[in-house]
């Protein structure tokens, strides 16, 4: 099953909810399987940057199938290096993100970017948990 707005809507709103308890100024992306965006959204008081981080760090999770920390120990690598670059930069390998998971397929991912990359990476959890 490939992403539908229902299920990016729950999982922005379930990461939300898990950062405005843990207060902390965040952004949330939502993307599909190819890292298109779904939804999104930028917490009052969070950075301007925030936005594209979150997105990327989102993407990398989606086109790995894994959690984008999981990729920050082999970021130099020329393979993920290369995609990064096919994909004009826009992939980040940090923590912070998730991968959505549908009858064993990835269909997407959640990103959070503004706080401790741990405390992102919880806020994606409690997103993705929301499936």
């Amino acid at each position: 099953m490939p992403m539908t707005t229902d299920i990016a809507e729950r999982v922005l709103q379930a990461a939300k909810a898990k950062a405005l308890e843990m207060k902390v100024k965040v952004a949330i992306a939502v993307v599909d399987a190819r890292g298109d965006l779904w939804a999104q959204v930028r917490l009052d008081g969070s950075r301007w940057t925030t936005s594209e981080v979150c997105r990327g760090k989102a993407f990398a999770s989606a086109t790995f199938g894994r959690p984008s920390g999981e990729l920050t120990a082999n970021a130099g690598s020329p393979v993920i290096q290369s995609v990064i670059m096919m994909q004009g930069g826009r992939i980040i390998p940090g923590q912070g993100a998730v991968p959505l998971f549908q009858d064993d397929q990835v269909i997407g991912a959640v990103g959070v970017s503004g706080a401790r990359s741990s405390e992102d990476e919880e806020c994606a959890i409690a997103g993705a948990m929301a499936m």
